[in-house]
């Protein structure tokens, strides 16, 4: 699988998210024809830059139509009738819902009438939908990003004078990994901001891969405390398909019952937890009590440290991420004389029945679990004799 990962270390926007994928590779000319495709009238033009001493290029968008403000539907309209490939069109609208989604918030209206701004102009939907065609060109399966620098101070908008970050853009990163450092001036944009959002499947270190092309793309100021480029890490994946880095929560509790844990460990798994486990141990003042932990998608931990506090009795939560090692695996279905039973592959050849499957069987039929775990996995050694060079 060709994963992207996006290391945001002076922020992003949409021009240097085009300007990095360009640079690692995309083909200039098809995307700059596919953004003629769009009819804004605008031209483009691709510089080569430094940015601290660091080979980058620059993505320009001129002249088109700087005065309309456009609404949602209208964007929607001008990215459908272009002439773009693959899953370009599908991207870009998302990454056009979830800023009106935000912007409806920030302003609390419906999503509709939301007036996009300086979104709404030209040059950013020129951004946007050249950072999901760069993506297309380049092939990419899967996009992964750092944690986002979003910068510090205020940034002038039409609005007026705001902090930073934006509303709009503090509303498109709620629930992800962001920081301030750096010069006090606003790093990331909502335009980038949302295309990161939409687009990526986690936020963390560096996934295990294998680079085959790296690229930076400049942002518009050369600043002196570190180079303003955002640099796109191409490659193959070198481990399975999910997340390889998790959030890990723990809680040590001494004050809730077993039934108000048992539950609180459904709701857990219910709310996307990838893992609950409930550990005993003795804590202060000699008191019996279990050690709550609770493994993550980066993504989710903030609404699952919500059910712990909502459903257990403690006061403190510790979160941490951790690196995840996974092999890839398939799943394979056969069949057993009481029905299909799921069976996962590990990449080395080791197996296992899946649970459910086989606890499904057993309720149905009356047969003992160990027997069903038994036939699945007699069945699985039968199939993989059968499709084995023999």
């Amino acid at each position: 699988m060709k994963i992207c990962y996006l290391d945001a270390f002076s922020g992003i926007s949409g021009d240097m998210t085009v300007g990095a994928l360009l640079d690692a590779g995309a083909d200039e000319g098809i995307l700059l024809q596919t953004l003629e495709s769009l009819g804004t009238g605008a031209t483009f033009r691709v510089e080569k830059t430094k940015r601290r001493g660091i080979a980058a290029s620059k993505f320009h968008v001129h002249g088109g139509d700087t005065k309309t403000h456009r609404h949602l539907p209208h964007i929607v309209d001008i990215i459908g009738a272009a002439d773009l490939p693959g899953r370009s069109k599908e991207m870009a609208t998302a990454v056009f819902r979830l800023l009106g989604k935000a912007e409806a918030k920030v302003h609390d209206v419906v999503i509709e009438k939301v007036h996009f701004h300086e979104v709404g102009a030209v040059d950013s939907i020129c951004d946007i939908v050249g950072a999901c065609v760069g993506f297309e060109l380049l092939g990419v399966d899967s996009i992964h990003s750092s944690a986002l620098n979003v910068g510090s101070g205020t940034v002038k908008t039409e609005h007026g004078v705001l902090p930073v970050p934006a509303p709009a853009t503090a509303e498109i990163l709620a629930g992800k990994p962001i920081y301030a450092r750096g010069p006090a001036t606003e790093l990331t944009t909502p335009t980038g901001a949302a295309i990161v959002a939409a687009l990526a499947t986690d936020f963390g270190p560096l996934p295990p891969m294998r680079i085959t092309a790296t690229g930076y793309g400049a942002g518009d100021k050369d600043f002196h405390e570190h180079a303003n480029v955002l640099r796109a890490l191409i490659g193959e994946s070198a481990a399975a398909e999910e997340s390889t880095t998790v959030a890990v929560l723990e809680a040590n509790i001494d004050d809730s019952t077993p039934q108000v844990l048992g539950y609180a460990m459904e709701r857990l798994f219910a709310e996307g937890a990838l893992d609950v486990t409930l550990t005993p141990l003795m804590m202060k003042k000699n008191r019996p009590g279990s050690l709550l932990r609770v493994i993550a998608k980066p993504e989710d931990r903030e609404k699952l440290a919500q059910v712990v506090f909502a459903e257990t009795s403690t006061l403190g939560l510790r979160i941490h991420d951790a690196e995840r090692r996974v092999q890839p695996r398939r799943i394979v279905e056969v069949r057993t004389p009481h029905g299909s039973v799921r069976v996962k592959v590990a990449a080395d050849g080791s197996y296992a029945p899946e649970y459910d499957d086989c606890r499904k069987l057993a309720l149905e039929s009356g047969i003992p679990l160990k027997q069903i775990l038994a036939e699945a996995s007699q069945a699985y050694l039968n199939h993989a004799y059968l499709n084995s060079d023999r």
